[in-house]
């Protein structure tokens, strides 16, 4: 079922929003060549906690971590490890979903480490640009396929690249998963209308070489984890976002230039639903 969301829960989900934002914002610092991914687990964890959020992925399906941290091949759901230790060059992705006082917010971001290679830094440059393309495309009166078909033209028609298609976005409270799906492929007018008040991610998993993923068990443990079929590197961008009248907001906004006309204002309340 999906819910249309009113003025209260928007607020408190932008609060949740802010809190996981900041934590991103936080790692800058801290990935760097030598750290292992489990420190970024550790930082998250602590994070989260001081201020009140509680890790949402923690016990979901069975998953034992605050964060999923894919390495360069990994594509998602890869499980922070002690003794893997990041290398100058190596791409990442953290995601975590939290919530505070019952408001959830997710999002993915990644991250260079060290000097990463043009080719590299072309990947996660094109999957952003990608995110937000296909932002705009989430308005009232369009289609679920106006996003997916925004992001699949940008990343495999313009740029060559691999549009995970196994892995999609999905509506967000009062769980962590929600209807509707949200593909990052699709058709353009094709799909469910969107409607003020809906709530969403929009995640796109985007490859060096082919779309297609396969998947890898954590050794020693039954957590099964995705990487790309051809080994190639992928990078993950994730924004929760709400549909309003006047447009996309974003609720998990790093304070980036770009976000500055889906910042979220008291005008975009008032058109919602008390």
């Amino acid at each position: 079922m999906i819910t249309i969301k009113s003025a209260r829960e928007i607020k408190g989900m932008a609060k949740s929003g802010a809190i996981l934002a900041a934590m991103h914002v936080g790692l800058r610092d801290i990935i760097k060549p030598g750290i292992s991914s489990w420190e970024i687990e550790r930082f998250a964890k602590e994070f989260f906690e001081s201020h009140g959020a509680k890790a949402e992925q923690v016990g979901f399906e069975g998953y034992k971590y605050v964060t999923c941290v894919s390495i360069n091949d990994e594509v998602a759901h890869a499980v922070p490890r002690k003794g893997l230790k990041l290398k100058d060059g190596d791409v990442v992705s953290v995601d975590t979903v939290i919530s505070w006082h019952g408001y959830f917010s997710d999002s993915c971001w990644t991250y260079g480490v060290g000097k990463v290679s043009e080719a590299d830094q072309k990947l996660m440059d094109v999957t952003k640009k990608s995110l937000y393309l296909g932002i705009d495309e989430a308005v009232v009166g369009n289609r679920i396929g106006d996003i997916g078909a925004a992001i699949q033209t940008y990343t495999e028609d313009d740029n060559g690249y691999g549009d995970v298609r196994e892995l999609v976005g999905h509506g967000i409270q009062p769980t962590m998963h929600e209807s509707p799906n949200v593909p990052h492929y699709g058709v353009p007018g094709h799909g469910l209308r969107l409607k003020a008040g809906m709530t969403i991610t929009i995640e796109p998993m985007i490859t060096e070489g082919t779309w297609k993923i396969k998947g890898k068990q954590v050794p020693g443990d039954t957590w099964e984890y995705y990487v790309t079929a051809d080994g190639s590197k992928c990078a993950q961008y994730e924004h929760t976002l709400v549909i309003t009248d006047n447009g996309p907001k974003i609720l998990t906004s790093q304070g980036d230039p770009i976000d500055a006309k889906y910042q979220l204002t008291e005008d975009d309340l008032k058109t919602l639903p008390e």
